[in-house]
């Protein structure tokens, strides 16, 4: 059995300040269990602070938003995977929907970003999605089934034993609609079917991501095709942070 993650994306909140001030919060009453973990994917000016916050705790990792392919170079605005390392990160974000639909990124250029990832020592979390569209023209694994082979080409032998894939329809991101637990179940076994056939483990994580809350979380994470979630929004807030990490607990 997997463990489950549950995977925080701040997006652009919490600078500094804000953000050891949330994870002093979320540690006051944290307690490490045997079957998940706690990713944290804070802002890039953040990771430094958050990665000496949770330092020494077990179960609990930091990771970056976004890298850039390249090592070094005019680059202006890019961090690169060794960048992040050093910053703490033992994850990173790929292929995340935004950076698809607001700042233009490829299947090429993802493709690119699993390799660095890889390369560089992380573990890559490839995002894949479709939109509303798409889904509604019965697309959806098609949509799903490209981006995972674009983006997933050159991988090979034990790499894929680090890789997370995360499934995040974008009509539900921030949109407080999400898929039910069995049509985002029926996703996660494609995915999980079309690796399985590239090489990747049998219990490879996916993750599902779209207006997770603390009111949908336990059904969805009770799905046994699905193994924790990616969560926006409701991971600034520390008690609804709180509430999604310990589903399951009470």
């Amino acid at each position: 059995m997997t463990d489950l993650i549950f995977a925080g994306n701040w997006k652009m909140h919490h600078g500094p300040t804000a953000a050891r001030a949330l994870i002093d919060a979320f540690l006051s009453s944290y307690e490490p269990y045997d079957d998940r973990e706690v990713w944290f994917f804070p802002p890039a000016v953040s990771l430094t602070e958050v990665t000496r916050a949770i330092r020494g705790q077990t179960g609990l990792r930091s990771g970056a938003q976004n890298v850039y392919w390249e090592e070094k170079g005019a680059f202006t605005g890019e961090s690169s995977v060794s960048m992040v390392r050093d910053a703490g990160a033992h994850v990173a974000l790929v292929g995340h929907s935004e950076r698809r639909h607001v700042f233009g990124e490829t299947d090429t250029q993802t493709a690119k970003k699993v390799a660095a990832v890889l390369e560089g020592g992380l573990r890559p979390v490839l995002c894949v999605g479709e939109l509303l569209e798409e889904r509604e023209a019965g697309h959806t694994e098609a949509v799903v089934l490209r981006q995972l082979a674009a983006a997933l080409a050159g991988v090979t032998g034990n790499s894929w034993g680090r890789i997370v894939v995360a499934y995040e329809p974008v009509w539900a991101i921030g949109t407080g609609k999400h898929a039910t637990p069995a049509d985002a179940a029926a996703v996660h076994h494609t995915i999980r079917d079309w690796c399985a056939q590239q090489g990747a483990p049998s219990r490879m994580p996916i993750l599902y991501g779209g207006s997770v809350k603390p009111a949908n979380v336990e059904e969805l994470v009770a799905e046994e095709e699905i193994d924790g979630v990616l969560v926006g929004g409701a991971s600034i807030d520390v008690e609804s942070w709180r509430a999604i990490t310990k589903v399951g607990l009470d």
